[in-house]
Order: structure tokens, then sequence, then C-alpha cells
């Protein structure tokens, strides 16, 4: 077997022209969770007894499946999420690294992240990871308070986390924490505060992401029944400009809404995902988009990992769909995804990656009324969203599709 080694020399991500590259990232999701948190609406499931054998054998099985079809190519990224992938066995992790490294080529460069708890049980496996080949552990640290650990459902204290992080730092290569803003009853001090103490936990990346209420989760019942009372609009403004201007005067500028990172520590996983390039998703639900003869295939995998497990053991594959996106809907989806980074959409790969100009893809007359409101900004290099605009994404897309 051949193992995946990297390079400890950081490239830049963000700053590289997409167009220049055609990376493939490998996503592998770990369905099962402890528990299930409130605000949670991915395909997560509350597991206690868990073959690790028999789900290590069934994506072994899938991955190479999936090599069959789409091998003979370089893979930038591979990324375990989930659920709660730092539930997994460390052994499952270091077998679908070697499977990978056997059927692809392997960047030199490649980002090989495990998304991770920060219970004493996940930090203890920490060096188990790391040896099996993870070189970035992102952390779902999501507060730093303990009443508001409790009321987002977290398995863990605001000291276990502190812990988890601190260790994190020196047994990986890279690291990154996740947090949660705009909490029911939070004030601009007590966040500008808490993100003074995480900005301690930081290596190079952090994410910060506004609370939402989804369809499916136990906080969408409990605000539907007035239960849950989320901070007005101009509360979350002003939560979000503290979060911009001191992770910025931190040396850890915004590339994306939610995404913060020192130069070059940017996700090169996400970035595949909002450059619209190519990946592969293995394990129930994922999703995959890659470009076929042409055309930008779209594969969903079973979502519930019993089915998934039958389908994969029977022989058949865990894929529920496979389709060709139609041009629209390839644009919609770029776009979407696109204006997420601070660069923006680029014009130069997005003709490239759909033969089409991004100039004749949009509405050309409702961009100007954006670039005149002060949403937009438009130039040679492509269309990107201004400060004011990156509040009002959803609007903008809306407006900019015909």
């Amino acid at each position: 077997m051949r193992p995946i080694t990297t390079s400890t020399n950081r490239q830049p991500a963000e700053t590289a022209n997409p167009r220049d590259q055609n990376p493939l990232g490998i996503y592998f999701h770990w369905p099962f969770c402890l528990s299930k948190c409130p605000y949670c609406d991915f395909n997560s499931h509350v597991a206690s007894n868990i073959d690790h054998m028999e789900w290590r054998a069934a994506l072994l099985t899938e991955t190479r499946r999936m090599a069959s079809h789409f091998g003979n190519r370089r893979i930038s990224s591979i990324f375990f999420g989930g659920g709660t992938p730092s539930l997994m066995a460390p052994k499952t992790v270091s077998a679908l690294l070697e499977l990978v490294a056997r059927h692809w080529d392997i960047d030199d460069r490649v980002e090989i992240t495990l998304e991770a708890n920060p219970t004493s049980a996940d930090a203890r496996r920490f060096r188990d990871f790391q040896a099996a080949g993870i070189n970035r552990l992102s952390l779902g640290v999501q507060a730093l308070d303990d009443d508001a650990l409790c009321f987002l459902g977290r398995g863990h204290t605001s000291h276990e986390a502190v812990l988890a992080a601190q260790l994190a730092q020196n047994v990986f290569q890279r690291t990154s924490i996740d947090l949660i803003y705009a909490r029911p009853q939070q004030e601009p001090r007590g966040w500008h505060a808490e993100l003074e103490q995480a900005l301690n936990l930081v290596d190079d990346h952090i994410s910060l992401y506004q609370l939402t209420v989804e369809k499916g989760t136990a906080f969408y019942g409990a605000k539907r029944h007035g239960r849950l009372a989320l901070p007005t609009d101009e509360i979350a403004l002003s939560l979000y400009e503290i979060t911009q201007e001191l992770l910025a005067a931190a040396g850890l500028p915004a590339y994306e809404i939610s995404n913060h990172a020192r130069p070059g520590a940017e996700s090169r996983h996400n970035l595949i995902y909002w450059r619209y390039q190519d990946y592969l998703g293995i394990g129930p639900g994922a999703h995959s988009r890659i470009m076929v003869n042409s055309q930008v295939q779209a594969l969903e995998q079973i979502r519930s990992p019993t089915q998934w497990m039958k389908a994969v053991a029977s022989g058949n594959g865990g894929s529920l769909l496979r389709e060709c996106l139609s041009r629209e809907q390839c644009i919609r989806e770029m776009v979407i995804m696109g204006l997420r980074l601070k660069t923006g959409l680029d014009r130069d790969w997005f003709a490239r990656r759909l033969g089409l100009a991004l100039n004749d893809a949009i509405d050309l007359s409702a961009l100007s009324r954006l670039n005149n409101q002060g949403l937009t900004v438009t130039d040679n290099m492509g269309i990107r969203l201004s400060t004011k605009g990156y509040t009002l994404l959803d609007s903008v897309v809306e407006v900019l599709l015909p």
C-alpha cells in the first residue's frame, strides 16, 4: 500500500487562480452522532452500537466502486465530515486513505481534514487520527459559554473545548474551530469577549456561523411554538460586523461569508465547493459534482445509513441518483456558491467550466442596479459582493439570475 504523505509547506489557496487548477476532492460522510443537536439539519443519526468493521468494509467497497468510474484524477483534498467522524475508528480512516492513494494520484500538498468534537473521549484519539494521516482538524467548539453550549445541545464544556483546541494545535499541522453566534439574548459586548477568547485557540482558520433555524430540527418546532426568540436583525448585523472587524484586525480576514483564515490557510476542500470544481461524496446522503464528457454530473448517495449499507452490500452501490445537470442548473449553483467568496465569480473560470460567458448567464440590467445600490462590484476579473451585499446574498442571487 502507498501511504499518503504531505508537505508541511503552506501554499496560498484562495489567492490561486481557479482556472489554473482542476483538483478533485473526496468527501467521506460518517452519519453517526452520540446525540442530535437541536439546530442540526445534517444527515446525522444517533446510534449507540456501531459495527465499525462492517462500516469500514462498506466505505472501502463504495470507494473502490467510485474509483472504477472516476479514477485517473489528482486528489487535492480529502474531508471526513458528518455526523461526528471523530467517532470513527482511526483504523477506518487509515484504511480509506491507503485505498485512495492506491487508486488516485495524490497531490503532495493534499489537505486531509477530519471534523471532531471537543469531548475528552475525542481528544484522546487525536494522535491516532494524526498517525492515520489526518493533517487538519476542524473542531466543533460552537461556544465558549457553558449556558450557550447547553442551549445548543453540545456534549462538552467550555473548559473541555479549550483543552481540546490546545491539544489539537500540538498534534496537527493545521486546525480550525467553529463557533455559532446570534444566539438568543446574545449581545455585542459578550460576543466581542467570546471572540477574543476564541482567538487564543485559533491556529490559522476559524468558521463563524450565524444561528439559523431549519425545518426538521428541534429549534424549528420551538420557534413555531414561540419558545425560541433569536436576536433582532439589527443585533445580528452588529454581531456580524464585530466578527468581521475583530477577525480582520487579528490577521484572519474573511475569504467566504462564514470563514476566516490567515493568507494561505483557506480550506482547500471547501474552496472546491465554492469554486464549483469537482468532488466525490461517499457515504450516506453524500453528494457529488463532477465533470464527465463536458457535462456536470450530480450524484447523490442513499440517505438512510441502513439502506445505504444494504445497497453497498448487495453490490449495487450506494448511489440513489445520477443525472446530468442542465446548463441553467449549473449556472444557478455556480453563482450561488461563487458569490460566497470574497473574490466572487471569476469570468475566465466560469466560461471554462460552463462554456458560457458570465455576462450571458445573468441579468445585466439587474447587475447594473445592484452595482448602483452598492451591493455588488463588477470588473474585468468578474463579479463579487460588496461588504453590504454580503448580508443580502440570497436576495442578490435571486435578482441576478433571470
